[in-house]
């Protein structure tokens, strides 16, 4: 029966509405919807989903509870496993996870796992449903570096255990790429994040923020001077990496990090806000991930002319399938096969163009990607008052120069095992400082295996 009911897909805004506004695209689901996409789950007796998923969610379990209609109960299940379900909800690659290998997908459509699950997170925050239980305080001190993913997710498991726990940020308000990052119509900050880690602070975990790890205190300091137990560093990856093409430095260059940071975290894009942003008439995009997709449908709503720049093919676009199926009904221009060459400025040394060469594929690269070549004699340019760069991100190296016998590798990431221990006895990593940029959820699953490994280690 499951198998003939249609998957059920969320309402979203007209995209002509949406391409003008910063509110969130998806509606989310009604309890009847959930109910019906629940009811299509078979309840597998050995579900792939949950291997699938980086945080192993009881995913069968809480659909259960979801079709009973007893949405506390699926509450419960989320929060066991997820700290931030209404985040995963919205942001998670579903499609490449849990709803990948679902069982409904081989002849038909995968339960819509995603929708269920911002379902009832959104249903538990509007009823005020916080789960606090907690092991009794067993007076041991845990420091998490960066409250991004991996550190609220390893802070959460720590807090439950019954650790004293407290969560340093650099910035001046915590969530890390959840704040900075991903743009307030994918993400809504006051609705979601927020309320998510109001729930952490409810356990207990105290957040500091303006503390800069290796200049306002050192990971020593932390050992030494404030008598921490172990040190998770969770710190993310948000050092920005350029092409090295002529015109890098012209005015009107950003980097995809800098772009979204000033317009989520700072709210350039609020009128109330006095930190505006110039996108001008035309805005160049380079690249082809989530932050891309991110960084040019910001840019379309702030009243340019978008055109995305990937040297290879839409297959090989390794944003998620949603976010360039949403990117294009709003408007924005894909250039396929292409690759910036320079930066071309006016006489007041602003960009005014981009001058691009085509390319076409070749033999698979490392990755298992064909690599693109250029096509001799095949450059043109691409009007653009503003271009933005999104080739990947690294950590910034200031933590492992400043924290001795902290080892990384050539791309400056910490290097750590699975579980998360580093080269210095007591201090942990996991997340994006530890496999450069990744998703959310993977970093959520490197903070809570990081979080058995502390607590292992201390009562070792």
């Amino acid at each position: 029966m499951a198998n003939k009911i249609p998957r059920l897909e969320a309402r979203e805004q007209d995209p002509k509405v949406r391409a003008q506004n910063f509110e969130e695209v998806c509606y989310g689901f009604t309890l009847e919807e959930a109910q019906l996409e629940a009811s299509r789950c078979i309840q597998c007796k050995k579900p792939k989903c949950v291997d699938a998923c980086p945080v192993n969610i009881q995913i069968p379990q809480f659909i259960e509870q979801v079709h009973k209609g007893d949405i506390k109960e699926a509450a419960r299940i989320l929060a066991a496993d997820n700290s931030l379900p209404a985040v995963c909800g919205r942001v998670c690659p579903q499609e490449t996870q849990c709803e990948g290998v679902c069982i409904l997908g081989i002849k038909g459509q995968p339960v819509n796992i995603g929708k269920l699950e911002r379902f009832v997170a959104d249903w538990s925050s509007e009823n005020g449903l916080v789960f606090t239980e907690k092991q009794p305080p067993n007076g041991k001190k845990v420091a998490i570096v960066g409250s991004g993913p991996a550190g609220l997710a390893c802070a959460t498991d720590l807090a439950k255990m019954g650790y004293v726990v407290t969560v340093f940020e650099a910035l001046h308000k915590p969530g890390g790429v959840l704040e900075y990052g991903i743009p307030e119509f994918r993400l809504p900050k006051e609705r979601v994040v927020k309320v998510e880690i109001d729930n952490l602070k409810k356990l207990g975990v105290t957040i500091e923020t303006n503390v800069v790890i290796g200049r306002t205190i050192t990971v020593d300091d932390l050992f030494e001077k404030e008598n921490f137990n172990a040190v998770f560093i969770g710190s993310g990856a948000g050092l920005p990496k350029f092409m090295g093409i002529p015109g890098e430095n012209l005015n009107g260059v950003f980097s995809a990090n800098e772009f979204l940071t000033r317009n989520n975290l700072m709210r350039a894009y609020d009128a109330d806000y006095d930190t505006p942003i110039f996108v001008g008439r035309n805005v160049a995009v380079v690249g082809g991930g989530n932050v891309a997709m991110d960084a040019a449908r910001t840019a379309l709503r702030l009243g340019a002319k978008v055109t995305v720049v990937y040297r290879r093919t839409e297959k090989e676009l390794p944003a998620r399938v949603e976010e360039v199926h949403h990117a294009k009904e709003e408007g924005i221009v894909f250039h396929f096969l292409t690759n910036p060459t320079e930066v071309l400025g006016d006489e007041k040394g602003w960009v005014r163009a981009l001058r691009c060469i085509q390319m076409e594929l070749g033999e698979p690269d490392e990755s298992g990607r064909r690599s693109p070549k250029e096509i001799p004699n095949s450059h043109f340019e691409i009007p653009a008052d503003v271009m933005i760069m999104s080739l990947g991100t690294s950590p910034n190296p200031l933590i492992a120069s400043t924290t001795p016998g902290l080892e990384t590798n050539k791309w400056q990431c910490l290097v750590a095992n699975e579980d998360g221990a580093t080269s210095r006895p007591g201090v942990f990593a996991g997340g994006d400082a530890v496999t450069g940029a990744a998703t959310v959820i993977l970093a959520m699953g490197a903070g809570r295996k990081a979080a058995v490994a502390i607590d292992r280690y201390l009562n070792s």
